[in-house]
C-alpha cells in the first residue's frame, strides 16, 4: 500500500518555563523549530505548517519551505493551537493531520509516515505510536507513559502506572520485564482527521485525564477510539530542559 497523503502541523509556542524561547534555541547552529520542520519535509508531507504565537518564530522559518500560521497566544494545549490552524487553512474534514511536537527535532521520517498510515488504515478518528519496553525501570517510571492496546490495535488505556500489572512476576521482584507481557511505551506523536481535531478541542476535560495528566485519555473517556502502531524507528527523547539541549547537541554530532 502506498503512503497516504497527509499534512504535518507543528505547534510552536515561544514561552516555556523550563526552556525559554524553546523553538529558537539552536542545535548545531540551527533553531530547533527549523530542525523539526526539516524532519516533517523529509517525511513527504504534502504540506507542512508551523502554528506559532510569536513573530520571532515566524521569522526563523522564513525561506524554509513551510507555511506559518499565526495563532493566539492563550491556547491551553498544542492541540488547541492546531485546531485554530486547521480552521485557518480550511483543510477538509478527512485530511490526515500529523501533530509533530515542536520539541522533537530528531523525529524519524519513517515514524511520521507510520502514524499517518495508522490513521489511514483505521476508521478511528485519531492514531498514535508506541514502542516495546525492554528496561524494567521504565515500567515503574511515572515519566514513561505506558499504554495497553487491544488485539485490533486500538488503545485500551494510557497510564503513568506500571500497566499491565504482571501479578505473579512482580510478586517475585521488579528487576526484569516479565516474559510474554506486551509492555509498550507511548510516543507522543498523533494523527487526527481534521474534522475530529476541531471536535476534540471542544471535549470537556475528564477525571482520568486530570488524574494522570494525560490529554489523550480525554479521547478514550468520551468514547472515541485511538489506533496504535509500533514505530518503525526509535524516537530520540524530546527537548524540555537545558540538559536536554546539551544532549541533543551531542546526539546531532554523533549522527554526522
Amino acid at each position: 500500500m502506498s503512503d497516504p497523503a497527509f499534512v504535518v502541523a507543528i505547534p510552536a509556542r515561544y514561552g516555556s518555563t523550563r526552556l525559554p524561547a524553546k523553538p529558537l534555541r539552536e542545535i548545531a547552529g540551527v533553531p530547533m523549530v527549523v530542525r523539526v520542520a526539516q524532519r516533517a519535509l523529509q517525511a513527504g508531507a504534502s504540506e507542512v505548517v508551523v502554528a506559532v504565537d510569536d513573530a520571532r518564530i515566524a521569522a526563523a522559518l522564513d525561506g524554509q519551505g513551510v507555511r506559518v500560521c499565526m495563532t493566539r497566544a492563550d491556547h491551553a494545549s498544542g492541540s488547541d493551537r492546531l485546531a485554530e490552524c486547521a480552521t485557518q487553512r480550511g483543510w477538509p474534514d478527512d485530511t490526515i493531520v500529523v501533530n509533530l511536537q515542536g520539541d522533537e527535532p530528531f523525529a524519524p521520517a519513517a515514524g511520521i509516515r507510520e502514524v499517518a498510515r495508522a490513521l489511514a488504515e483505521d476508521d478511528a478518528p485519531m492514531a498514535t505510536l508506541a514502542t516495546p519496553i525492554t528496561d524494567a525501570e521504565e515500567i515503574f517510571d511515572p515519566n514513561v507513559v505506558k499504554l495497553v492496546r487491544a488485539t485490533n490495535g486500538r488503545a485500551l488505556y494510557f497510564s503513568r502506572a506500571p500497566l499491565p500489572w504482571a501479578r505473579d512476576a512482580f510478586a517475585r521482584g521488579h528487576d526484569a520485564v516479565p516474559d510474554g507481557v506486551p509492555y509498550l511505551r507511548h510516543i507522543g506523536i498523533y494523527a487526527y482527521r481534521a474534522g475530529f481535531l476541531a471536535s476534540y478541542t471542544r471535549l470537556a476535560r475528564t477525571p482520568l485525564e486530570r488524574a494522570e495528566s494525560l490529554e489523550q485519555l480525554r479521547v478514550l473517556e468520551h468514547g472515541f477510539a485511538i489506533a496504535v502502531r509500533l514505530t518503525p524507528e526509535p524516537f530520540p527523547p524530546g527537548i524540555d530542559t537545558e540538559a536536554d539541549l546539551v544532549r541533543a547537541e551531542r546526539w546531532f554530532r554523533d549522527q554526522e
